[in-house]
Formats: structure tokens, C-alpha cells, sequence
């Protein structure tokens, strides 16, 4: 197995609950969005600090190993596997809703503070 596979299944087995938590709200929000909006940014930014915090045990590990020049390339690989099975991971902050002005639905981003 590669090496961010492996991160990426130590990762989710080490947080069994709230991944599973992640994965209940990424179906309900990918069948409605407005509804599950609020509870799928929730979660969401406490899965993107985890996915944060192995992405970077994944590269220091790397440096570490004398591969530093392969680390932005692992990091790709590494999201890119997290994107495999959450595709809508990317959609964490945003923030659905009304414009008062014409009632039409519309979209608004809101960034969001990482610890």
C-alpha cells in the first residue's frame, strides 16, 4: 500500500466517530444541500483540521526521509484520495441561502478559521 493510502486509512480508523459522523451528514447533504448545509460545515471543519494535521505528519515524514522534493506531489496524492471518497469535501464553507433583495437562492462563502 502506498504511503498516503496508508495515512489516509490510519487517519480514518483513528477517528472511527467522527469520520462516520462525516460520512452520514457527505450523503445527506449530497441528496439536499440547503437542509443539511449548516451540519455538513459543522463536521466538516473539524474533518478538514484532522485531513490538515495527517497531510502534514504525511509530508514531514517525507522531509524527514530525504524525499522533501516529492512532498508537494504526496500531498496532491493524498487529497486526491480523501476527494475519492468524499467528493464534496471541497464544499465545507459554503454557506446556502436567500438574497433578501430578490428571493432568489444564491450562494455566499464563508471562510472558515482553522486551528
Amino acid at each position: 500500500m502506498t504511503k498516503y493510502k496508508e495515512y489516509y486509512e490510519k487517519m480514518v480508523s483513528e477517528n472511527k466517530d467522527i469520520f462516520g459522523k462525516f460520512t452520514k451528514i457527505h450523503f445527506e447533504y449530497s441528496i439536499d444541500q440547503n437542509q443539511n448545509q449548516e451540519t455538513f460545515n459543522d463536521i466538516g471543519e473539524k474533518i478538514l483540521n484532522i485531513i490538515h494535521e495527517w497531510e502534514d505528519r504525511l509530508c514531514k515524514h517525507s522531509e524527514n526521509a530525504g524525499f522533501g522534493s516529492y512532498t508537494s506531489n504526496l500531498a496532491e496524492k493524498f487529497q486526491a484520495e480523501i476527494k475519492s471518497h468524499f467528493p464534496l469535501i471541497d464544499h465545507v464553507g459554503i454557506v446556502l441561502g436567500k438574497s433578501l433583495a430578490t428571493k432568489e437562492e444564491g450562494f455566499s462563502i464563508k471562510k472558515i478559521k482553522l486551528h
